[in-house]
């Protein structure tokens, strides 16, 4: 099919049928309006072939899940913006509901084809640290405390976290250029400490420098990164927009991953019963180019249901004609000990992102990324992390403190 076929939530408001809200919905956001149109005639009722169609309504919690179909040539091709305005547009706000969540897009190949998709992807990342063959998780770490260090005192934590064994080092959401600590002279100092680790360990640490800033400031920011060596770009995809992340998936000069951070989804995803599920958001972001991509956790601080954050991630590395799958990010609240629950559920084909889980432990941020790579180690093996903690004293220290999901 080539239509895009949108699932919803709605509960409607006390005296409105549900087949009277479902195409309520249908028709705000494709032809029609709250009256008759005189515009409509026999000579213009060719506009009707772009009505939106209610295939199905059925009960649950409270409230009805419905599917839309909206005709492809309602799209404009590559614009998410404008998908966007179709699926999820002034919906939210017809008084005929008192709520209605968007669930999951089912995008047709004709719409995902204008699009590059991701141009590493997870077997791309992989490749770039080395661990196309073993397959092991990611293990990642955010710079900690989130704002305010040096660009020296940044490349410091760097440096430490990757001796101890982390894969990738992320700027905060909230750190992009300010001024105690500017982005180019905390890219060279974050690069250059990583070269150095790799001189010392053998290994290649990626570095997701958060270039997120206005829209006719991104592209020129993510390429003068990438020029003066960064290895991977990070973006505040909801602040900054799906079309940043479009716009720097398709600039040839943008030669490393994009690392997507979903800042603000709560905002969106929090409320069960009205709003923007994640599903949607993962999908977009898929096609516009991210190669990775934060969707929760099961053990950690963020809240959602496992089944969610399963079926996002599916949503991220199911196939999908051509298009890349993209690398699901665990990240909120993690710790050693919970990396069993974490990979248990979710899999291995997955970054564990720990800030102060790592930068909290007893003995550093060294010993805290030591501790996160033993536990992915004992899960590997088949061992209990309490276990592999006999032996493993950094793993140990960070159990005694934090304890075991």
């Amino acid at each position: 099919m080539n239509d895009l076929i949108a699932t919803y939530y709605f509960r409607p408001k006390s005296g409105v049928t549900a087949d009277f809200a479902a195409h309520a919905i249908s028709e705000e956001q494709t032809t029609g309006t709250w009256t008759d149109l005189c515009t409509v005639n026999d000579e213009t009722a060719y506009v009707h072939a772009y009505d939106g169609e209610v295939l199905e309504i059925s009960p649950t919690d409270g409230g009805f899940i419905t599917k839309i179909r909206y005709p492809y040539e309602i799209f404009e091709p590559g614009n998410i913006p404008q998908y966007l305005s179709v699926i999820a547009g002034n919906l939210f706000g017809l008084g005929k509901l008192e709520g209605v969540r968007l669930l999951d897009i089912d995008i047709p190949s004709q719409l995902a084809a204008v699009e590059t998709g991701p141009k590493y992807g997870i077997d791309g990342v992989r490749k770039i640290v080395g661990t196309e063959t073993s397959r092991r998780p990611h293990v990642g770490t955010i710079i900690k405390p989130k704002v305010g260090l040096s660009p020296l005192d940044t490349a410091k934590v760097a440096y430490e976290a990757a001796i101890g064994g982390v894969d990738l080092i992320k700027d905060d959401e909230t750190l992009t250029d300010q001024k105690f600590c500017p982005l180019m002279k905390r890219l060279d100092a974050v690069m250059d400490a990583l070269n150095d680790a790799e001189q010392e360990t053998g290994r290649k640490v990626l570095y997701a420098l958060n270039v997120t800033t206005g829209g006719d400031k991104i592209v020129e920011a993510g390429v003068n990164a990438v020029r003066a060596g960064a290895n991977m770009l990070m973006v505040d995809v909801l602040t900054a927009g799906f079309s940043a992340v479009q716009a720097l998936a398709r600039d040839p000069a943008i030669t490393v991953p994009i690392h997507v951070h979903r800042t603000m989804h709560g905002a969106f995803t929090r409320n069960p019963h009205h709003g923007i599920a994640m599903r949607p958001i993962a999908k977009l972001v898929r096609i516009c180019g991210g190669d990775q991509l934060h969707t929760g956790t099961v053990s950690g601080k963020m809240g959602g249901s496992v089944e969610e954050v399963l079926s996002d991630n599916k949503s991220l590395t199911e196939r999908f004609g051509f298009v890349r799958p993209v690398f699901p990010v665990a990240s909120g609240g993690l710790h050693p000990g919970k990396v069993h629950a974490e990979l248990a559920t979710l899999g291995t084909d997955i970054v564990l992102q720990a800030g102060g889980g790592i930068h909290g432990h007893p003995d550093g941020t060294r010993a805290g990324a030591c501790a996160m790579r033993q536990a992915v180690d004992a899960f590997l093996a088949g061992v209990s992390a309490e276990e592999y903690a006999k032996t493993h004293t950094e793993l140990a220290q960070a159990l005694g403190k934090w304890g075991v999901k």
